[in-house]
């Protein structure tokens, strides 16, 4: 979880007393030199500041022509956002199995293509990269679009690259819990001018980004209100310039509880990459261990996280949408959508993890400590 401190205070103030706090179409506020600087961090042609993870994900997917009739793959271990966004499009989620590195398999993901499938969504949980390499090699040979979420990885590299810019677009999420914060916000990443383009549309209704964006006024579509605020932008300007100090003190601490938890004989769960890790997971033999760690050590298990596991989704295995006439599934030939028992492996590998803090802000004699502590 990110901290916010007086440089954040001080970036709102000069925001209040400039007096405006909505962004519009004028250039040079807070919001675009935000975007400035994270296309810069994360070494990609273009980024969109948007209110939510959740509307980033909406607005690419409207980005990539995404909706009814439409599959779009989507990991069974993943905020429910991943999957409700979408449905708010008009299309279904198709739910995929995770593996040990608790990110999507790759394989269960080749089997689960068919002819209606648009669009792959690989989530990068808990600062853990997807098997990206295989992920855009299936991603070519059936031209899907890939629509990476970032989310729960923001300034996260993979093959010393940032995660969400692989794919044709890529999702952050600003919230309380994520590497960086504003309290509630998002991003999207692309190198695409054009889905860049469809991105602006599809999160503003209109106070002038489209028109000034759009050289073609023919190709302006309806769109939401998903805008950013100035005094957000200020504050992720801040957090940003603090973003990769705060992750290499994760990975830091990462590497001390992973070394001493392994030396002791505790099962740590594999990563795709073997760059440094800012993420800790243990995948026990039994869930009756996992159980005995998580009461003992007060270490989360994964599958008690709530909506992050899919059968917490309850809207979406109901397939409850606010009005009866939308019916995505229906739309897609999904009659009966997912089940409880569509993703057995990823259950049981849930049951069986516990995910521990990386604690960013403790101090690493105390980690050393801890770390003895879980190990005993």
């Amino acid at each position: 979880m990110a901290r916010l401190g007086i440089r954040e205070w001080m970036a709102v103030g000069r925001v209040m007393a400039n007096g405006s706090l909505t962004r519009t179409e004028r250039p040079g506020g807070p919001c675009d030199r935000f975007e400035d600087e994270l296309a810069q961090f994360a070494g990609c042609q273009g980024t969109l500041a948007v209110s939510s993870g959740t509307a980033a994900l909406i607005s690419a997917l409207q980005a990539c022509e995404i909706g009814p009739g439409d599959e779009v793959l989507v990991p069974a271990y993943t905020w429910m956002a991943s999957a409700g966004a979408v449905l708010h499009v008009g299309a279904v989620p198709v739910l995929v199995e995770i593996d040990t590195t608790l990110t999507i398999d790759t394989t269960d993901l080749a089997s689960k293509i068919t002819p209606r499938s648009r669009a792959i969504i690989p989530v990068h949980m808990l600062n853990r990269p997807c098997d990206l390499e295989s992920i855009l090699s299936i991603a070519r040979t059936h031209d899907l679009k890939v629509i990476e979420d970032a989310c729960q990885a923001v300034g996260i590299r993979y093959q010393g690259q940032v995660l969400g810019t692989f794919g044709d677009m890529g999702t952050f999420s600003f919230n309380q819990h994520k590497n960086m914060t504003c309290g509630e916000g998002g991003a999207i990443l692309t190198n695409d001018p054009d889905l860049l383009t469809r991105a602006r549309n599809a999160h503003d209704m209109g106070l002038g980004f489209r028109q000034s964006n759009t050289t073609d006024p023919d190709e302006i579509f309806l769109g939401n209100n998903f805008r950013l605020n100035e005094m957000q932008g200020a504050i992720l300007r801040v957090q940003l310039r603090k973003l990769q100090s705060r992750i290499d003190l994760m990975t830091r601490r990462v590497e001390v509880m992973a070394d001493r938890l392994g030396r002791a004989g505790y099962p740590v769960a594999p990563l795709h990459d073997d760059g440094p890790a800012a993420s800790l997971v243990l995948t026990f033999d039994t869930e009756v261990e996992a159980v005995q760690f998580s009461e003992r050590r007060g270490a989360r298990r994964l599958f008690d996280t709530s909506k992050h596991v899919y059968t917490e989704w309850g809207p979406i295995l109901t397939r409850k949408m606010a009005h009866p006439g939308i019916t995505p599934w229906a739309w897609a030939g999904h009659p009966n959508g997912p089940g409880p028992d569509s993703c057995l492996k990823t259950l049981d590998l849930l049951k069986r993890s516990c995910a521990i803090n990386a604690m960013p802000d403790v101090p690493l004699p105390i980690v050393r400590y801890l770390a003895r502590k879980l190990a005993a």
